[in-house]
């Protein structure tokens, strides 16, 4: 995936930034996890031990050159040994990541290793996942531990046992994308549980997603940015950050478009990290071509035919937050009749099968003239409005929704309105 500008930051740089996502993200704790590079010369720069991580600078990383010496204010992290141990044991791995996050941390527990098939990209990104049995935190027998399992080249990630756990890669911006999507795959199936069965999908139906991706898509060249569209890529930007922030979208899946001029619309691109997308990413699409020298999203086909059929429409979010996802992925109903707000905002949201909107554009397009939020079955969540901000908003209406029912599913059933309380809403609010 297209970073940012990786290979121009130097290494303390790049975990300064790093580490200051994970910590953001509720992804580790003050104390916890820690973070390396290796670069060109075999020095090592890692995070500092007893330091607190949301307050990290440039400054604080330190440096363990080849030779042992150690160079920076504090102690290296005490996990050193294990990052040590699995660049040895792997010299092709260059960023290694550390951490604690909630859902990793279950299944390092419950000693399990997570079926990443609940989403389509999702095996490609994390690989296959090893499984390091226990060993005292900071010790030279867990670095033993944990490097034989990264002696399988197979493994990129490996779960520890009662801990939590490290992934390798081949730069900063890989092993991060390799830890987020893992701990999304993770929080997923926990809550997916709480409300249902957990379905996974077959290779038959993952090697159909890669399949569906747009191929010998038309360009033009004449391309030029007029002032309001360049609005519109500075407000598709900031919306897709803030859906990073808030955990709605994650590195490696999101895609944002917004109507510019009758059915031309602006797309994210494939491939390129959503927290980091820039404004000159953004892909325009005219009369069904995209501008030279870019890709865009695998869904602009369907983007497209949703504006082409759905005037009202003017922008469309598909991602994958986590409690949706866990509707998806038990195929749990997601009934907003529980909510108030959530109905007025949303009415019924109705799941499709997987696959269907790659099989059936014109049927799944046809379907928002009825309904503002659409749930795919193992794959994302469809959300449309008439303005850009609006659409985020019932997205994040639709997830706050979500988690509710999650967390109410273990408290006792669900008790949704009846057709008399929706009725009333629908006079209320003048709800069609």
């Amino acid at each position: 995936m297209k970073q940012l500008d990786i290979n121009l930051m130097h290494p303390s740089e790049q975990i300064n930034v790093i580490i200051g996502r994970i910590y953001r993200s509720g992804m580790t704790t003050t104390s916890g996890g820690n973070i390396s590079i290796k670069d060109a010369n075999g020095d090592i720069w890692i995070t500092p031990s007893g330091v607190d991580k949301g307050s990290l600078t440039v400054k604080d990383i330190i440096l363990i050159k080849k030779d042992g010496s150690i160079v920076g204010p504090h102690k290296p992290s005490s996990e050193y040994p294990f990052h040590k141990a699995i660049y040895k044991a792997r010299p092709e791995l260059t960023a290694i990541i550390h951490a604690h996050p909630p859902g990793l941390v279950a299944f390092s527990i419950a000693r399990k290793v997570p079926d990443t098939n609940i989403v389509p990209q999702a095996r490609d990104i994390c690989g296959e996942i090893g499984f390091a049995p226990y060993g005292c935190p900071g010790s030279e027998d867990l670095g033993e531990k944990i490097a034989t399992e990264f002696k399988n080249k197979r493994y990129k990630a490996v779960i520890m046992e009662n801990h939590g756990v490290v992934l390798g890669g081949t730069n900063m911006m890989d092993v991060y994308q390799r830890f987020e999507t893992l701990e999304f795959c993770c929080r997923t199936i926990v809550n997916a549980g709480r409300i249902g069965n957990v379905n996974v999908l077959t290779d038959e139906q993952i090697a159909q997603y890669i399949h569906h991706f747009p191929k010998n898509i038309a360009h033009y060249m004449d391309v030029e940015y007029p002032s309001d569209e360049r609005a519109l890529r500075s407000d598709m930007v900031k919306i897709i950050r803030r859906a990073c922030d808030q955990g709605l979208m994650i590195s490696t899946y999101g895609t944002v478009s917004v109507r510019w001029h009758y059915n031309d619309f602006l797309i994210t691109p494939r491939d390129v990290a959503r927290w980091d997308i820039q404004p000159n990413d953004i892909v325009q699409i005219k009369n069904g071509m995209a501008e030279a020298g870019k890709v865009p999203s695998r869904s602009v086909a369907l983007h497209h035919r949703i504006y082409q059929l759905n005037p009202h429409i003017n922008s469309i979010i598909t991602t994958q937050p986590v409690n949706l996802m866990a509707h998806a992925v038990s195929r749990k109903a997601f009934d907003v009749r529980t909510i108030p707000e959530s109905w007025i905002f949303l009415q019924d949201v109705p799941s499709v099968p997987f696959g269907l909107i790659y099989n059936e554009i014109d049927k799944i397009a046809t379907m928002f003239n009825h309904h503002r939020a659409i749930l795919i079955e193992n794959d994302c969540v469809f959300v449309t409005g008439d303005k850009l901000l609006n659409t985020f908003d019932y997205l994040e209406v639709a997830e706050f929704s979500a988690n509710s029912l999650v967390m109410a599913s273990s408290i006792g059933p669900l008790q949704p309105m009846g057709d008399k309380e929706i009725d009333e809403l629908r006079i209320a609010f003048n709800v069609k």
